[in-house]
C-alpha cells in the first residue's frame, strides 16, 4: 500500500483473509430489522482498507441489487453516519463531495478548500477534478472561479492545475533568486506584488521551496510565515500559510488543523471526520507523532475527551493507537524537532518595543509626573504616556530630576497614587532591571511556600551580565546573597540547577563540534550506573555550563544520535522543578522569543488572568525582544499579542500594557 521503496504510515491497512461477500452480508445483517448494530457496522468499516470498502459496495449491490451508501444512511444518524459514510468514498470522491459542499448555498466554505488544495499531491488533484466532473457533471475550476474572487481565486485555480514541479534535483542559483524575489516583491517592495508569491509558491517543488523558505529566512531574519501574514490578507493569507505548513511538513499542518477543530468549546467535526478519514491510510501515523510533540498530549486522548458514542470509538479506531500510553518519540516528530532547532540557529536582529525617546527632558517629564499625582485625583494618563514611552536609563534620569527639583522620591509617589495592577506595572517599570529580577526573585523565596515557576524563568533566560547585576541588585537591597536564598529555599537537583546557574559563569564562546557531539552523546546516555554521574548531573553539566550556540549544536547531534528531541527526552527522564528548569533553559537556547510568548499566552488563557506573570514578562522584555515576542506569538497561536492583552485586561493596566506591547500585528 506505501509507495516503492516508503514505509507505510497509515493507521488503517488492507484486512488480511478479506472476502467482500461475507462483508456485504454482514453488514446487511446488521441493519436487518428493526433498529441496527452499529458496533458492529463501526467494527467491519473502519478495520477495512477503503478500496476492500469499494469491493463491499459492488457485492452488496450484487447480492442484494441495494445501495450500501443509501443503506448506510438510512440506518445511521448525525455524526456516525458522515463519518462512516466518508469512509465509503474512493478519496477522490470524499474530496469531490466535500468541495462540492463548501461551494453549495450561500457562502463558501473556504478553510475547507484551503486545507484540500493546499495539501493534495498533483495526482490526488488530477483524481478529484475527474471525480467533481464524473460525480456532478460540473467543471470544477469553473465552479470554483464562480464562487471566489481576486488572488485567493487566482492560487486555487493555479493549484487546481496539478502542476507542480516533482523534481528533485535542486539549483541553488534558483533557490537563491526565488528567496529574493520573494522578499522583493513583499518586505522591500512599496505595496505586494502577490503574482510572485503565486508563481513560485504554486509551481516551485516541495523540496526546492523547502530550500527557499531557509534561504529566505536567512536574507529577511525572519520566516517566510511572518512576511506572509505581514503582506498578504484575507483567504488569500491562509491559503499561501496553508501552501507553506503542506511544504514544511503536512503531518504539522494536519495535526494543528486536527487540535484547533477540538480545542476549546465546541467541536468542528466536519474538520475532525474529514482529516481523519482522509489520512488514515496516508500519514495517520506521521500526524499522530507530531500532535503528541506539539500539545504534549495524544490525538487519540484528545479526540477521546471530545467526542462521545460511536463516533468515538470509531474516531479512535482510525486514529490507530494512543501514544501517551507508548511513550515513544518517532521519525516525523524528530524532522520537526530538528527544523525548529534550524530556525532557531539562524541570527535574528532582537528588538525590544520601547526605544529611548528623541525629545527627552528628565526635568519636564519630572513635572509632567508630578502634576499628575498633585492635587484632588491622579492622572493615570500622564502617568502612563510618560513612563511607558521613554527607556529604562531615561526614566533613572527622571527619579534623580524629581528628586533635584521636588526633594520627594518619585517612587514613593506614585505608589502612593497609584494602586493595584497598573501600581505593580508602573513602578517595576522605574526599577532598573536588575532591581526588578532581584525582586521578583525575592518574592518568589519569600514567606511561606516558593514560586518555582518565577525562579526558573528568570535563572533559566537570563545572561551572564544580566545574572550577575542581579546578584549586586539582590544583595545591596536585601543584604544576603541570592545564592544563600536559593540554596536555603531549595532542595536537591533543582536547588543545584539554580546555584549553578545563579553563579553566571555560562561559557560564551563558538559551538564546538567534536566536544558538541560528545556532549550529546553524554545526554543520550541512560545506562550508566554510576551515582556520581546521574542522569541529572550530566544534565546540569551541560544545558548550565555550556554557551547558546553550542547547545543548539548538541540538541542538534542529539537528534541525529537518538531521533529524539532532547525536550521530549527530559520531559520522559525527569519529573517536577528539575524537569521543568530544564525544559525552561532548552526553550531558552532554541528560541527565547518563542519560550515568553508561550509563556505570555498561558497567563492569559482561558478563565482568569495571571497578571504577575504578565506584567513580569512585558516589564522584562520590552526593551530586550518584546518585538521578537510579538512575532513568535501571531506565529503559534494565530492571533496578536496585542488583542490578547486588549481581550483580557481593562481599564490604565490594559492601556500601559498595550504602550509596551507596541503595535497591533
Amino acid at each position: 500500500m506505501a509507495p516503492q521503496g516508503k514505509v507505510y504510515r497509515g493507521s488503517v491497512k488492507d484486512f488480511q483473509g478479506f472476502d467482500a461477500n461475507q462483508d456485504a452480508e454482514a453488514l446487511y445483517n446488521a441493519m436487518k430489522g428493526f433498529g441496527s448494530d452499529k458496533e458492529a457496522i463501526l467494527d467491519l468499516i473502519t478495520s477495512r482498507s477503503n478500496k476492500q470498502r469499494v469491493e463491499i459496495c459492488q457485492a452488496y449491490k450484487s447480492l442484494y441489487g441495494k445501495d450500501l451508501i443509501a443503506d448506510l444512511k438510512y440506518e445511521l444518524t448525525g455524526k456516525f453516519e458522515r463519518l462512516i459514510v466518508s469512509l465509503m468514498r474512493p478519496p477522490a470522491y470524499g474530496d469531490a463531495k466535500e468541495i462540492k459542499d463548501a461551494i453549495s448555498g450561500v457562502g463558501t466554505d473556504e478553510k475547507c478548500l484551503i486545507e484540500i488544495l493546499a495539501s493534495r499531491t498533483n495526482q490526488e488533484i488530477h483524481d478529484l477534478v475527474a471525480a467533481y466532473k464524473d460525480a456532478y457533471g460540473r467543471d470544477l475550476e469553473a465552479d470554483i472561479v464562480g464562487d471566489t474572487s481576486g488572488h485567493f481565486k487566482k492560487m486555487l485555480v493555479v493549484l487546481l492545475q496539478g502542476a507542480r514541479e516533482e523534481d528533485d534535483v535542486v539549483s541553488e542559483d534558483l533557490v537563491e533568486q526565488d528567496a529574493k524575489d520573494l522578499l522583493e516583491a513583499g518586505e522591500l517592495k512599496w505595496g505586494t506584488d502577490e503574482a510572485q508569491f503565486i508563481f513560485i509558491l504554486g509551481r516551485r517543488s516541495r523540496q526546492h521551496l523547502r530550500l527557499v523558505f531557509d534561504e529566505y529566512l536567512k536574507i529577511a531574519g525572519k520566516p517566510i510565515e511572518r512576511s506572509i501574514r505581514g503582506e498578504l490578507s484575507g483567504d488569500f493569507e491562509k491559503l499561501m500559510l496553508a501552501v507553506v505548513k503542506c511544504i514544511r511538513s503536512k503531518a504539522e499542518y494536519f495535526a494543528e488543523r486536527l487540535y484547533k477543530a477540538m480545542k476549546g468549546l465546541g467541536t468542528r467535526d466536519n474538520t475532525l471526520i474529514r482529516i481523519m478519514v482522509s489520512r488514515s491510510e496516508i500519514d495517520m501515523l506521521d500526524i499522530r507523532e507530531v500532535f503528541r510533540t506539539k500539545y504534549e498530549k495524544s490525538l487519540y486522548n484528545m479526540i477521546k475527551e471530545d467526542t462521545s458514542g460511536e463516533y468515538k470509538k470509531a474516531l479512535l479506531k482510525l486514529c490507530g493507537g494512543d501514544d501517551d500510553a507508548a511513550g515513544e518519540f518517532f521519525p516525523e516528530a524528530a524532522q520537526v524537532a530538528y527544523r525548529m532547532w534550524e530556525l532557531s540557529a539562524v541570527k535574528v536582529e532582537l528588538r525590544g518595543t520601547v526605544q529611548p525617546a528623541g525629545d527627552f527632558n528628565d526635568d519636564g517629564d519630572a513635572q509632567v509626573l508630578r502634576k499628575a499625582m498633585k492635587g484632588l485625583g491622579t492622572d493615570e494618563g500622564a502617568i502612563i504616556e510618560v513612563v511607558t514611552k521613554r527607556s529604562n536609563a531615561q526614566r533613572q534620569q527622571i527619579i534623580k530630576a524629581y528628586k533635584a527639583h521636588y526633594g520627594r522620591d518619585l517612587l514613593a509617589d506614585l505608589k502612593s497614587e497609584l494602586s493595584g495592577s497598573l501600581a505593580k506595572l508602573i513602578l517595576g517599570l522605574m526599577l532598573t532591571p536588575a532591581q526588578y529580577d532581584a525582586k521578583q526573585l525575592r518574592k518568589a523565596v519569600e514567606g511561606a511556600g516558593t514560586d518555582e515557576s518565577v525562579l526558573i524563568e528568570i535563572m533559566a533566560t537570563r545572561n551572564n551580565q544580566e545574572i550577575r547585576a542581579i546578584n549586586d541588585a539582590y544583595q545591596e537591597a536585601y543584604h544576603k546573597s541570592l545564592e544563600d536564598d536559593l540554596s536555603s529555599d531549595t532542595s536537591g537537583h533543582f536547588k543545584r540547577i539554580l546555584v549553578s546557574l545563579a553563579l553566571g559563569n555560562r561559557d560564551e564562546g563558538p559551538e564546538n563540534l567534536t566536544q558538541a557531539h560528545e556532549d550529546a552523546k553524554k545526554l543520550a546516555d541512560v545506562s550508566s550506573n554510576d551515582s556520581s554521574d546521574s542522569l541529572e548531573t550530566r544534565f546540569l553539566s551541560i544545558l548550565c555550563t555550556r554557551s547558546y550556540p553550542h547547545l543548539r549544536r548538541v540538541f542538534q547531534e542529539f537528534i541525529k544520535m537518538t531521533n529524539h528531541d532532547v525536550e521530549h527526552a527530559i520531559k520522559k527522564r525527569m519529573s517536577g522543578d528539575v524537569r521543568d528548569a530544564f525544559v525552561a533553559i532548552v526553550r531558552s537556547v532554541k528560541n527565547k522569543p518563542a519560550f515568553f510568548a508561550d509563556k505570555l499566552y498561558k497567563s492569559m488563557k482561558g478563565a482568569g488572568t495571571d497578571e504577575r506573570t504578565l506584567t513580569r514578562i512585558m516589564i522584562s522584555r520590552s526593551e530586550i525582544d518584546l518585538f521578537n515576542i510579538r512575532g513568535e506569538f501571531i506565529d503559534l497561536f494565530d492571533k496578536s499579542l496585542h488583542h490578547m492583552i486588549e481581550k483580557d485586561t481593562s481599564g490604565d493596566y490594559r492601556k500601559a500594557l498595550l504602550a509596551l506591547c507596541g503595535g497591533e500585528d
